[in-house]
């Protein structure tokens, strides 16, 4: 009879034991089931390419775990690094399950923060550049993966060839602080430079010294091209104040830029991206992948758009491959 009851109080803690392990399996770490999921997103600054970036990513976790499992805290840096370190460094202080930065220096702010983590990019040209990883292959091999915004550089090169065949001369107009926009730089030149056209690049510190730098731009060179950039997206109305009068076409990387100072561009949909992104942050969360393991995503199109008003004001056609920008 006490042989029995031994048994049988075995048994009882052993099941004990095991809910007690499961229980805190289940409530730890990426992989696990979890009643609700807390996600810090973290955005450089208030931009539409960006804001749809962000509107991407919550639709595709509310799609896929359900708007009443996920808890987001969303705060925007207003274009501030200072801020960027302050709210990621919450974020890792009250243990988020994961934190989506949207933009570079977002993203470096943020492994800065944490190694341990989950953190899901997006609006980043290149990861190899903003990690500082040599030989890049796609994956980062640390608690970063994401979605990038890179268009296709030698179809930019090609599109100013295109609409302004007699180009000889372009200026790179980008901020110096931002590393991504150096190489969309280096890269773009090298396809110009193929195509007979000589690049120069100008890049300006910060909005102070802008609008002197595309002011010399413009009187050195026939057309101007600005890349994907954080900087110049927020003060287009610099470059249009300076470019427009003096008749210089303005080729853009991305299409909120192409709208504010540009007359086209070759973009990608930033709701797209920021949706590749929700998927995988899931997959991080609800299906245990390992973001050391997980390959860049990369838009799957890219559309010509134009900027109507500006392209009449300049005496510019474009083919009728090209959408008018904000068409639906």
């Amino acid at each position: 009879m006490k042989k029995s009851i031994k048994k049988i109080v075995a048994i009882c803690l052993a099941v004990l034991l095991v809910g007690t392990i499961f229980a805190a399996c289940s409530s730890n770490g990426p992989g696990t089931q979890k009643d609700t999921y807390k996600i810090g997103i973290a955005q450089w600054e208030d931009h539409p390419a960006l804001n749809a970036a962000t509107d991407g990513f919550k639709k595709a976790v509310e799609d896929k775990l359900g708007a009443d499992k996920v808890e987001f805290e969303y705060n925007t840096a207003q274009g501030e690094t200072t801020n960027c370190s302050t709210i990621v460094n919450r974020y890792a202080a009250n243990k988020v399950d994961l934190i989506m930065a949207n933009a570079t220096p977002v993203v470096q702010s943020a492994i800065a923060a944490t190694k341990e983590i989950p953190i899901v990019g997006t609006s980043v040209t290149e990861y190899g550049v903003a990690l500082g990883i040599d030989n890049f292959t796609g994956k980062t091999g640390n608690n970063v993966t994401g979605t990038s915004d890179l268009a296709p550089l030698d179809q930019q090169a090609a599109m100013i060839k295109e609409i302004c065949p007699d180009t000889k001369t372009v200026g790179i107009v980008y901020c110096s602080g931002e590393p991504n926009s150096k190489y969309q730089a280096t890269e773009v030149s090298k396809y110009l430079a193929d195509l007979g056209i000589k690049a120069t690049e100008y890049p300006f510190a910060d909005s102070n010294d802008l609008q002197s730098i595309v002011t010399k731009a413009v009187s050195e060179n026939d057309a101007l091209y600005v890349p994907t950039d954080n900087t110049a997206a927020k003060n287009t109305g610099i470059i249009d104040a300076v470019a427009r009068p003096a008749k210089t076409p303005v080729f853009a990387g991305e299409e909120g830029i192409a709208k504010g100072c540009g007359i086209v561009t070759l973009t990608i949909s930033y709701y797209d991206i920021g949706y590749a992104a929700g998927e995988m942050a899931v997959q991080i969360l609800a299906e245990g992948k390992n973001p050391a393991e997980m390959e860049i995503g990369y838009a799957p199109q890219f559309t010509k758009k134009y900027n109507a008003e500006i392209c009449k004001e300049l005496g510019i056609s474009v083919s009728d491959d090209f959408v008018v920008l904000d068409a639906e």
